[in-house]
């Protein structure tokens, strides 16, 4: 019974965790790694095609986004994920797969222009992202299901995002039981839409996220929709416009409900039918998807607004914008208004044409709402930066860079330290991950020295027995290494998965009657003799 530990080690996104348990092979989360990275990651030790399951977290692509492209790899069991995650998933994933094959189509017009040749694959392909939605397995919060023998699972709710879940892990091997909690992320308190974090009350292992783990959000709740409408206030007087980087996905649904509320409440004076914009396709269908998840997802004051008859994320003005052509119509629209748009972190979509549009103009305020990763666009524009580069024209920054304070997805300090003590018991050790280094070590020593918990930050690598309660081997950090030229195409990299995933298949079919062997065999010689030229 062994941990190992992948992605999200010392580093803030790229989640992943590779359990073996009861002669079983699985991942707790598949994410894409964003931004400016420190260290190398390690690589899956087994073949994707030997995964036998996937437990994810969330949606959110940090914990979902390569989730195609182990099915790429020859991936076909299944993904264990709560309903309102497999019904994101289901959008977002799409999404991802989109976004690869559209940067592939530009990387490989730009190579034909200046060496004439097209060597350009996608990291993965819609065809992939449809394959692995159809092996999501969706659960209800609470709900003890049982994976094969020797396994069992339970997702309970930490109100990060709609859908999202801490992980509880029953595993019996040679007679022998642990149980390993995994929190996903840990969602912050008072929230809108979505409940507060669940606490869990068992564990023998624990692996904690650490994204917020050096700092406290704010002392007192912050006031988000006073802030907010004080922001409104002096960019319509202004002229300007309120232009939101907005993860399409939790972030927008939040920013909508506090809208909703200004004008409810008649905030803005001199401009009561302001228009606001949701300008993501992505973002829209998230909308509905989080509609149609009241019952289960949704907090007491949410609940309290629809038993009046009101929409919480729906109000007068609101304008939902899906084609290109209606994207570009909004910046030609000289009425102060909000615009949200995707990604929250500026790396991609349409944000960076109304960023275009608007950071020129000091009239105007860009207002970032969520976490920026280092070296994002974001980050860099929060940070203080006078001029960026964006579709290969420099522009001045001269709107009023601003963040809603205290407002984020992620519990802080306070928060981790909460949902650690929710334990009866302390556990045995605590893993401290999903954290920027420098965050993950000083969270692992707060929880030593201040509470007297056995805690390790991990680097990408490291394996822990968990029966034995000892590292099998501590991996050294890797420093991020430049890639030089490539190897090997990725069409011949996804052929060499193929490859992989046929010797996985051969060995799940031993014991299986001599006749349908020799058939299986037969087929894989003919295979051979076509292309063993």
């Amino acid at each position: 019974m062994k941990l190992t530990f992948i992605g999200a080690a010392h580093e803030v996104t790229g989640s992943c965790h590779y359990l073996e348990a009861a002669g079983k092979n699985i991942l707790v989360d598949c994410g894409m790694e964003q931004g400016v990275r420190s260290f190398e990651s390690a690589q899956l030790p087994i073949d994707a095609a030997l995964v036998d399951y996937v437990l994810l977290t969330h949606a959110h692509v940090d914990h979902s986004g390569m989730l195609p492209a182990l099915y790429a790899k020859g991936f076909r069991g299944q993904v264990f994920t709560t309903v309102a995650t497999a019904d994101l998933c289901s959008i977002m994933l799409r999404d991802c797969a989109h976004i690869q094959m559209q940067e592939a189509e530009w990387k490989a017009r730009k190579a034909k222009r200046t060496s004439g040749i097209e060597q350009h694959e996608p990291v993965y392909t819609m065809e992939d992202a449809d394959g692995v939605i159809k092996r999501l397995v969706p659960c209800h919060y609470g709900q003890i299901v049982e994976l094969c023998e020797g396994i069992k699972i339970r997702f309970t709710d930490v109100g990060h995002l709609l859908g999202s879940a801490s992980i509880e892990v029953w595993a019996e091997e040679d007679g022998n039981r642990k149980k390993i909690v995994f929190s996903g992320d840990l969602g912050n308190i008072n929230q809108p839409l979505i409940k507060d974090p669940m606490m869990t009350e068992e564990a023998d292992y624990v692996v904690v996220e650490s994204t917020y783990g050096d700092r406290i959000h704010s002392e007192k709740h912050p006031d988000y929709v006073g802030e907010l409408a004080k922001i409104l206030q002096e960019t319509f007087d202004a002229g300007g416009n309120v232009v939101i980087p907005s993860f399409a996905v939790g972030r927008t649904q939040e920013m909508l409900y506090f809208l909703r509320q200004i004008k409810a409440e008649n905030r803005i004076q001199g401009h009561p039918d302001f228009p606001v914009y949701v300008d993501s396709p992505l973002a829209v269908e998230a909308t509905d998807i989080f509609q149609r998840n009241v019952q289960e997802c949704f907090d007491e004051d949410a609940m309290a607004l629809i038993r009046q008859g009101i929409n919480p994320i729906r109000f007068p003005g609101l304008k939902l914008t899906i084609t290109s052509d209606e994207s570009r119509a909004i910046n030609f629209d000289y009425t102060p208004k909000v615009i949200i748009s995707a990604s929250g972190m500026c790396e991609a979509g349409r944000i960076r044409h109304h960023l275009k549009h608007n950071l020129w103009r000091p009239e105007c305020t860009i207002l970032f709402v969520g976490y920026q990763a280092n070296g994002t666009l974001g980050r860099i524009l929060v940070e203080g930066t006078e001029e960026v580069r964006l579709f290969g024209e420099t522009i001045d920054v001269r709107a009023d860079i601003r963040s809603l304070a205290g407002i984020s997805g992620h519990a802080d300090k306070n928060g981790l330290l909460a949902w650690i003590s929710g334990f009866r018991k302390k556990p045995e050790k605590v893993f401290v991950v999903h954290g920027e280094s420098t965050v993950c070590e000083s969270f692992a020593a707060c929880l030593e020295k201040e509470h007297g918990i056995n805690a390790y930050a991990p680097y990408s690598g490291t394996r822990f027995d968990l029966l034995t309660g000892k590292a099998e081997y501590v991996a050294a950090p890797m420093p991020l290494l430049k890639k030089k030229g490539r190897v090997a195409s990725d069409v011949f990299a996804r052929l060499v998965a193929a490859g992989q995933r046929l010797l996985a298949v051969i060995r799940k079919n031993e014991g299986v009657a001599n006749k349908d062997l020799a058939k299986f065999a037969d087929q894989v010689n003919s295979l051979c003799d076509k292309w063993d030229k």
